[in-house]
């Protein structure tokens, strides 16, 4: 039986992940929105008339300020989506969709096997009932471990993602999400393949805890109060309301962990965040408070599908795998 709960959260959560591919690109580039660039000062050297005499006079340097950049206004996830067509392609909306596959087949596989092994072991025997209280602990159990087995997956899928709103000088041109890890670890290490860990960790157990705990919590109030029979009505109404339960929750979380996946480390030069709170506090010194909730839009348009999508696939492989 604990196999078996691997084997259908996987499949679900690939569905899922590919189906809704596209929507998590915008709100990755939505996300990145007003992250103060990173510009070196222009020096010029050696600034002097073209028909100067050479003297033996020591040549001097002149160093002057790159001009300030003006941050592009904000726009919302349609015009987002928009953009990237034009420039990009429609292909694009689908830039990092094998980091998505191997994400979901180790992140989420871990998460819903996990899950659904501790549920069955704490549900109460007689009453058929696990307490909300259990639900949560068992979500962020399996969403804790589920993220440090998936974590190199989704730095890939968030650089993959993120790679065309770089100039194309700056782009890492990733072919694939095994093109990508081997880069990452030959020029920056393999430690790079964990970068903002504990940012995934955190978000992924707080997302497992609300959104596995939530759905079950909300199917069991709607079956018990007779207020619909378990069918398709059921499962979806329950993922939808699951599935904005962890945007509201995740959201902040998400925000810095992309940012801090996403930033480009030079060689002998300080990174721009030093960790997830220096990120949290430059985000919001520059920004807002409500920058931690930037792409929100777009995090519950595609938290909601991907929900709604996760659960119904996942009762109808159950239905599939029954036998087995």
């Amino acid at each position: 039986m604990g196999v078996k709960g691997f084997v259908e959260g996987g499949i679900a959560s690939i569905i899922a992940g590919c189906s809704t591919h596209p929507l998590d690109l915008i709100k990755v580039r939505m996300q990145l929105q007003g992250e103060t660039p990173i510009s070196a000062p222009a020096t010029v050297h050696n600034l002097r008339p073209a028909l100067a005499f050479h003297t033996g006079a020591a040549n001097h340097t002149i160093s002057i300020p790159a001009p300030s950049v003006v941050a592009p206004p904000r726009v919302g996830p349609v015009a987002v989506g928009v953009k990237i067509i034009q420039q990009e392609g429609v292909a694009a909306l689908f830039s990092g969709v094998s980091a998505t596959v191997l994400r979901q087949t180790l992140y989420s596989t871990a998460r819903m096997g996990l899950y659904d092994m501790l549920k069955q072991k704490w549900t109460d025997p007689d009453t058929n009932i696990m307490p909300l209280s259990k639900k949560i602990v068992a979500g962020l159990i399996a969403g804790g471990i589920g993220a440090a087995v998936g974590n190199p997956a989704d730095v890939a899928m968030v650089r993959m993602q993120a790679d065309g709103r770089l100039p194309i000088s700056q782009r890492r041109n990733y072919k694939s999400v095994i093109d990508a890890i081997t880069q990452m670890s030959k020029s920056e290490g393999v430690t790079s393949l964990w970068r903002g860990s504990s940012l995934t960790v955190n978000r992924a157990m707080l997302v497992t805890a609300s959104q596995l705990a939530s759905y079950d919590q909300f199917k069991e109030t709607i079956l018990e109060k007779g207020l619909m029979k378990d069918g398709l009505g059921t499962h979806v109404i329950s993922s939808f309301a699951a599935g904005f339960v962890a945007a509201v929750a995740s959201n902040p979380v998400d925000v810095i962990k992309t940012r801090v996946m996403n930033m480009k480390v030079e060689p002998g030069m300080a990174p721009p965040y030093s960790g997830a709170i220096d990120c949290a506090m430059k985000t919001i010194k520059a920004e807002g408070p409500m920058a931690l909730y930037k792409g929100f839009i777009p995090t519950i348009s595609r938290q909601g599908p991907f929900t709604v999508v996760l659960f119904v696939t996942l009762e109808q492989v159950r239905k599939m795998l029954k036998d087995f």
